[in-house]
């Protein structure tokens, strides 16, 4: 299939839509709809700004353990690993969400 395809896939069709965001309780929540919808710009909008927070983090936390960067104190470094772990958390959310929303290989044959 061609990107566009795939994302024309992707974005309906297949099912709800994993949103990035959680009901107040924890619990997943979900959009149904053809990807084009207001909700569903604003759902790609925040993966968009939760991966690049993540890269940032990345970034920051590479840095700050480096070979002969100076050494945080403890309460830093417990910052810096519940940061990570949310953006790691955040990271896997829109990967399920993305793969749930890639067709399969034997449906994107039988609609070629």
């Amino acid at each position: 299939m061609r990107r566009r395809e795939l994302y024309d896939a992707a974005s309906g069709g297949g099912g709800p839509r994993l949103l990035p965001w959680t009901s107040p309780e924890g619990k997943p929540c979900y959009l149904s709809s053809d990807g084009r919808g207001y909700l569903s710009t604003l759902a790609d909008s925040i993966e968009t700004v939760q991966l690049s927070m993540g890269k940032e983090l990345l970034e920051y936390a590479r840095d700050v353990t480096a070979p002969g960067a100076k050494a945080l104190s403890a309460s830093e470094y417990r910052w810096l690993a519940c940061r990570l772990a949310e953006a790691l958390a955040d990271a896997l959310r829109v990967a399920d969400s993305r793969g749930q929303r890639i067709p399969d290989q034997e449906e994107a044959a039988e609609d070629a």
